[in-house]
């Protein structure tokens, strides 16, 4: 982009003025991605009431993430023949009939299975948003990127805030409100989001496929794999040996989705700006891993590991919104191409991740899902360091 360069500080200060349906979308971001953490204050709850172990109920976490993996294959497929803002309102029906199933649910099978319909509609709904604002918002692509990981970020930390509240009253309220919430939002993309045409060209499904013979997408997939394993022990294990109210956990996860959505929109750019989009992406996961070991060490210290949930927001937001940005420019491939194949490979680290934790805390140590989490995210240090000569093209 250098033709743009000039004007660089003229797009940053009008990065917030967009067109009223790139809001909208991000809007309905917010809700999406407060499925997220949504469920963390009220896992134990589950478990309690339900009579579920620690990784039944972290199934929750799995057969959402693994849906939304194996679903991700065919969000271009459908978006190149409905249109995106048709993809985006089935994504979003689909999400309020099943946060609203889940929550009529009477038992742990249920809740998962639901949870997978879930994850389908967010499937159908995330890749298909991103591309949408990138392509819709005024300024260059990596601006876009922040107000996408804005959204996110917003959406992560509201999530726990919210099933803590609702979830001190029940643990059905959390499903019923993202109902609720989702209604809006499919109301106000509806309204406001211009019609989307078919694409010309249709995409296949060997699309992402396709996409992943290209050495730097395929890099950064697995590196996301890798950490997701980390990311997701965090977000689905430490509730259980915080052993906290639902309202406590609530604000926890609020901390740590608070942290995430500041450094994502803040501090992510500026070590892009000093340092550069890899080396800073390999700091932060460094970081990341030494603050999963702590976990591990000190599982036993309920502050130590509040801090390092709160902690792990800060290392998470900086590096979701660079190796987004990174994805868009990885290959040279369409964007939500580009979107649906990374999110494939990677969220089979977040399927996977929630029950691996939840076993090995069940059957050997509380403390050896932060460790193994802590391990995965050096591995992504490592694939990251081995595949960066076929991404120095991102800054």
């Amino acid at each position: 982009m250098t033709a743009a360069d000039p004007s660089q500080p003229v797009e940053v200060r009008s990065i917030w003025h967009q067109p009223k349906a790139v809001y909208a979308v991000a809007f309905a971001c917010v809700i999406a991605f407060m499925g997220i953490g949504l469920v963390d204050p009220i896992l134990k709850p589950i478990a309690d009431q339900l009579d579920a172990s620690p990784s039944q109920v972290s199934l929750l976490f799995t057969s959402y993430m693994a849906i939304i993996g194996v679903a991700m294959l065919v969000t271009g497929v459908a978006a190149s023949r409905f249109g995106a803002k048709r993809t985006l309102l089935i994504g979003l029906a689909l999400i309020i009939v099943f946060a609203g199933l889940a929550g009529a649910s009477d038992s742990i099978n249920e809740i998962v299975a639901f949870r997978a319909g879930w994850g389908l509609g967010n499937a159908l709904f995330i890749a298909t948003a991103l591309a949408t604002i990138v392509d819709s918002a005024h300024g260059s692509v990596a601006q876009s990127i922040i107000l996408y990981e804005s959204a996110l970020g917003i959406g992560i930390a509201s999530g726990p805030l919210l099933g803590g509240v609702l979830g001190s009253v029940s643990w059905r309220g959390p499903f019923y409100g993202v109902a609720v919430l989702m209604t809006i939002a499919l109301a106000a993309t509806a309204l406001l989001l211009p019609a989307t045409p078919p694409a010309a060209r249709k995409s296949v499904l060997a699309d992402p496929f396709r996409a992943l013979r290209h050495r730097g997408l395929l890099t950064v997939a697995i590196t996301a794999l890798l950490y997701n394993f980390g990311f997701f022990t965090l977000m689905a294990f430490t509730p259980f040996p915080l052993d906290m109210t639902a309202h406590q956990i609530g604000l926890i996860f609020f901390g740590w989705g608070a942290c995430l959505a500041v450094t994502s929109v803040f501090v992510a750019p500026a070590l892009q700006r000093r340092f550069g989009t890899l080396p800073s992406v390999m700091a932060v996961l460094v970081l990341f891993a030494v603050n999963l070991a702590v976990m591990g060490a000190f599982t036993g210290s309920k502050l130590v590991l509040a801090v390092g949930v709160i902690v792990g927001g800060v290392f998470l937001g900086i590096n979701n919104t660079l190796i987004t940005e990174t994805v868009m420019k990885a290959a040279p491939v369409e964007r939500g191409v580009a979107s649906a194949a990374y999110s494939f490979v990677r969220f089979s680290g977040g399927a996977v991740a929630p029950w691996l934790a939840g076993r090995l805390g069940e059957e050997f140590s509380a403390h050896l899902p932060f460790w193994v989490g802590a391990g995965a995210t050096a591995l992504a240090v490592t694939a990251l360091a081995i595949g960066r000569g076929a991404l120095r093209h991102v800054d």
